[in-house]
């Protein structure tokens, strides 16, 4: 493992880690120091000094963690962020939980106080590898300052093959500070015993998959974020194109197969689109990539495609059959089974399965027409909807990143995204994420444009990391849905708890965000109707500078269509449908009987439920 040809130097445990991390490719990092970790500092200024390796100081630890994972899910790279021993360990944890609960490759170095302190309650210390141990892929505690080239190598081993996710290395203070005699380790060297992430998938299972995907009528291809770990878009595409199946995607998986192609049906699950969602229940074959079965995804999981023969491919084992069965299971690197699946299919195949699936890609047609998504237009009022259609019309190719809420919802909805240029914390929902997240993209891909869609209550979580922006001149575009309240919040409260907007609301005491900006040397600016939409949003992109826009939106909008808690996906409410004039009417399901209503009264006729 170690480079013998390289002369043993004289050197500190803090010099092998910035040492390690520049031959692991690292080029930036992003942190907050203090005095735990304050000797590994000292060598990343000597190293910044020398240049190939640049410090972002940011303004709240979280921040550093959310931007070390916004700079991974846009380059595929594994994202570095620092913090000290104690709080600033602890502020890491819910970007660390972000990350483990997306499968997003962090190294995650922490200060720590002297070995010899360690248990004995010292000044700032906290056992962050205990707290963070159900949050990571692996933890190591450097005991010895000549492990620390090869626990380095390992963390970025570990981080970036097979499932990704955060490793964490918690450092003493002393093992940072001794002196040892230094070799440096070849990153392409690691080997770990008892770790082999299966790559390729069982071949005879392949051969069933295809057998299944060949029999099927009413296939369906369900991609999660697996496939965008992977690299998998141009496989997907070609099986989907191949066999004329159609796609639907997770919110991880947005981006994996391109959105405006024919048989992209966008996200499916709570609030997924209602073909996506009509679809997975009446498919006959359900073909997952890299996916998790999660539950706002599937609504009831008894009856989530309950009519269908499952197709399970994923490389981490234990996710295939967690939450479903599936007939074929497959495990290993999606990429490579997808690659070996299309190599064993024949043309012969192609061409039947293609006329007996047409009658199911035109039933699929039918809903697309019958439930489209819908753009509001609101006499006095500009509509959430309009504001990210706008933006995407403006800055199709730009990477999106966003917060948690109704305004994350939309824009998965609206946003027609390419591979890695979806940013969002989808499994843990963690507000806050997408100013610090956008930082770290923007940081990663400096000649690509860069946009934070936030709400009114998300941005105030990490607000202050505008500060990093105003320092580094990071050219973020950041726009923010203000409706003056925890929308999602707010909307769960009217449909399922009486209408008792219980801590929502959000208006008393908002900031001017114009003036926010400004405060932090940003330009702001604020939407207050249509009329302005368009002029504002392409003021925002060609200013050469980060932006703060503030839209004032409908108050009281909801994101529909949604799958109620306990409901099966196909109990969609909020669902518009075309009526034999064309206009658009509200279609319900009794969230008691499951029966449909086209109706203007309040309650189901079916059951007597009020609506």
């Amino acid at each position: 493992m170690q480079l013998q040809s390289v002369a043993v130097k004289r050197a500190s445990g803090a010099f092998a880690l910035i040492d390690s991390l520049k031959r692991h490719g690292v080029k930036h990092i992003f942190g907050y120091p203090g005095g735990a970790i304050l000797p590994i500092y000292d060598e990343l200024y000597r190293a910044e000094a020398a240049g190939g390796i640049h410090h972002i100081l940011v303004r709240h630890e979280q921040g550093a963690a959310h931007a070390a994972d916004g700079y991974a899910r846009a380059t595929g790279e594994v994202g570095v962020c620092f913090a000290t021993s104690g709080p600033g360990a602890t502020n890491l944890v819910t970007g660390i939980a972000t990350a483990h609960m997306d499968s997003i490759p962090l190294v995650v170095v922490t200060g720590q106080v002297a070995r010899a302190a360690i248990g004995s309650d010292a000044f700032q210390e906290t056992d962050i590898w205990g707290i963070t141990l159900p949050i990571v892929k692996h933890s190591y505690v450097v005991r010895d300052p000549r492990d620390m080239a090869r626990i380095t190598a390992e963390a970025f081993y570990i981080a970036s093959s097979g499932r990704p996710g955060p490793v964490l290395i918690d450092v003493p203070k002393d093992v940072a500070l001794e002196e040892f005699d230094y070799v440096p380790v070849d990153p392409s060297s690691v080997k770990l015993a008892g770790y082999r992430p299966t790559v390729r998938g069982n071949p005879r299972q392949v051969v069933q998959a295809l057998k299944l995907i060949r029999e099927s009528r009413q296939p369906l291809l369900y991609i999660g974020g697996g496939a965008i770990a992977a690299g998998a878009h141009r496989e997907v595409r070609e099986l989907a194109e191949r066999f004329q199946i159609p796609v639907t995607t997770t919110l991880m998986g947005k981006g994996s197969f391109e959105e405006t192609h024919p048989l992209a049906l966008g996200m499916l699950g709570m609030h997924g689109t209602a073909y996506a969602n009509f679809s997975v229940t009446e498919c006959d074959l359900l073909i997952a990539v890299g996916a998790r079965f999660d539950d706002r995804v599937t609504g009831k999981l008894d009856e989530f495609a309950s009519r269908a023969k499952v197709i399970h491919i994923d490389i981490d084992p234990a996710e295939v059959g967690k939450n479903r069965a599936p007939q074929v299971p497959i495990v290993g690197d999606v990429r490579q089974v997808l690659t070996d699946l299309l190599q064993r299919s024949t043309e012969d195949g192609d061409s039947r399965y293609s006329t007996q699936t047409q009658a199911w890609l035109e039933r699929i047609n039918r809903w697309r027409e019958d439930y489209p998504l819908v753009v509001p237009q609101y006499p006095g009022s500009l509509a959430p909807q309009e504001v990210i259609v706008e933006l995407s019309r403006q800055a199709p190719a730009a990477y999106y990143t966003t917060d948690v809420g109704q305004h994350q919802m939309w824009s998965a909805q609206f946003l027609k995204n390419g591979p890695r240029r979806w940013i969002s914390s989808a499994g843990l929902g963690t507000m806050g994420f997408g100013l610090p997240a956008a930082m770290g993209a923007k940081v990663a891909l400096p000649d690509e444009q860069v946009i934070c869609i936030s709400g009114d209550a998300s941005f105030q979580m990490n607000l202050q990391e505008l500060a990093t922006l105003a320092q580094y001149g990071i050219n973020v575009k950041t726009v923010i849905l203000n409706n003056g309240w925890q929308g999602m919040v707010r909307q769960w409260q009217e449909a399922f708890y009486g209408e008792r907007y219980s801590s929502s609301n959000m208006e008393v005491g908002m900031p001017d965000f114009v003036k926010l900006a400004d405060a932090f040397g940003i330009k702001g600016m604020v939407i207050h109707s249509r009329e302005e939409l368009q002029d504002a949003i392409a003021e925002m992109l060609a200013h050469d500078g980060p932006v703060l826009v503030e839209a004032r939106v409908k108050r009281d909008e909801n994101c529909y269509p949604m799958v109620a808690p306990g409901k099966s996906n196909a109990q969609m409410i909020g669902l518009p449908e075309r009526d034999k004039l064309g206009k658009a009417a509200e279609l319900i399901y009794c969230n008691s009987c499951g029966a449909k209503n086209i109706s203007t009264n309040n309650f189901c006729p079916e059951c007597g439920t009020k609506l």
